[in-house]
């Protein structure tokens, strides 16, 4: 092994700037993108005098549209320096923001949308997995989970400044748009300068790679990547599991949209409780950006028990704010612990996704079980509000929760399982 593949251990290696880049993607044009696209839907609405619903949609067709993406941007990632593909997707959705500040109709918003959720799919889904998977072999979970977490603090940064700009008078919401398309660009010095899409590309190893020496010596210098090949892949039990896995854990995550709602409900009871509208849903973003870093810091010890441990504080949490409401703070408590299995969507589905086929066709095999993540993204909103509509719908919604929760932990189980059974090879 020469010495310019040789890194010391436990020195810095250009892993970390990797690791920078992907905090980068996911706090400002990923938090900017979708965490702070709902401060904008009420001023759409009163500038074009049109419903909520027409201005919330433009959320529905960017969802539709990252469908559309993930399977075509997953071949083109494996194919295209991540350097391109990754600085097209910032560039885009900063002209999109830009030409947003300028639209003087409501469909140029749905076209803007579209071509977002284009463009945002590959940052959001496949950006972070790909570039970690490809530098790193030891601390793969913490390292992605570190960079989703990003996602929620850039909301908790960028959702108070848009909101000065939008508040600043009727057209605000044309300069929050434009601001936030300028801050886009920061992520450009990040994909262009610092991303690699193989270590190889720099004449490194990846980051841990001294803890497979044998391996690495025994194939000549180089960790080989197993796995089971895409087009094998998506026909296997597993897949099918992993793919239902992520689109109810997706569908799961969107709760967290109506709690305001309910805690709101439950203050015509309990007045003491209508100070908390705001705070609850503070409280499972709380829990979603710690829930990511330690959730990706047991999946490194095991996938399993990351699992079992996202989605049963997530079935605790439901429970104390459906059985136990009445106490504020176990309120919050409840809220802060479903944030737990809030994180499992971005974190827990990407390396259920490694662990059962490998990392030979990752980002390919990954770009299809996103796809069915999106497609229930794109449904879930709409679905929970009609349940949370009908009588006693809160309950329900918790009820279907806990479903929804306990058969993810039997697909994911599943998957696990049927992973022992596939052929994992080098390419």
């Amino acid at each position: 092994m020469t010495s310019d593949n040789t890194i010391k251990k436990g020195g810095f290696h250009y892993a970390f700037l990797i690791v920078a880049t992907g905090i980068v993607i996911t706090c400002v044009p990923c938090a900017i993108v979708l965490s702070c696209a709902g401060i904008f839907f009420t001023p759409l609405a009163n500038y074009f005098g049109v419903p909520l619903a027409s201005a919330s949609m433009n959320f529905s067709i960017m969802s539709i549209a990252m469908m559309i993406s993930l399977p075509i941007a997953g071949r083109l990632m494996n194919k295209v320096d991540l350097r391109i593909v990754l600085s097209a997707c910032v560039a885009l959705c900063s002209a999109v923001l830009i030409f947003f500040s300028f639209a003087g109709a409501l469909w140029q918003f749905y076209v803007g949308n579209f071509i977002l959720g284009l463009a945002i799919a590959p940052l959001i889904y496949l950006s972070i997995p790909t570039l970690i998977n490809a530098w790193c072999v030891k601390r793969v979970g913490f390292f992605i989970g570190l960079c989703m977490a990003f996602t929620g603090i850039g909301g908790v940064i960028f959702n108070p400044l848009g909101t000065v700009f939008i508040q600043a008078g009727p057209e605000g919401w044309r300069t929050g748009y434009l601001v936030f398309g300028l801050i886009i660009l920061i992520a450009l010095p990040f994909t262009i300068f610092i991303v690699r899409s193989k270590p190889e590309n720099k004449g490194l190893m990846p980051y841990g790679y001294e803890d497979l020496a044998s391996q690495a010596q025994s194939d000549g210098g180089k960790i080989a990547e197993t796995g089971v090949p895409c087009g094998k892949a998506v026909k296997t039990a597993a897949f099918f599991a992993v793919a239902a896995f992520c689109g109810l854990i997706t569908l799961n995550q969107t709760v967290y949209q109506f709690l305001p709602s309910y805690v709101t409900s439950l203050s015509q009871s309990i007045p003491t409780l209508a100070a908390l509208t705001g705070v609850v849903a503070s409280a499972c973003m709380a829990g979603q950006a710690i829930g990511k870093v330690i959730l990706g810091a047991i999946n490194d010890k095991s996938v399993k028990g990351g699992m079992l441990f996202g989605i049963g504080f997530g079935i605790i949490g439901v429970l104390l704010m459906w059985i136990l409401p009445a106490q504020a703070i176990i309120l919050l408590v409840g809220s802060f612990m479903f944030g737990f299995v809030y994180a499992c969507t971005t974190v827990q589905s990407p390396l259920l996704t490694r662990s059962v086929f490998g990392t030979r066709d990752y980002t390919s095999i990954y770009s299809y079980v996103s796809m069915v993540g999106s497609i229930f993204s794109a449904i879930a909103a709409v679905f929970w509000g009609w349940i949370c509509g009908l009588p006693n719908g809160y309950s329900i919604m918790f009820i279907l929760s806990l479903v929804v929760m306990v058969a993810s932990i039997l697909l994911g189980m599943f998957a696990l399982h049927q992973s022992k059974k596939l052929e994992k090879t080098a390419e």
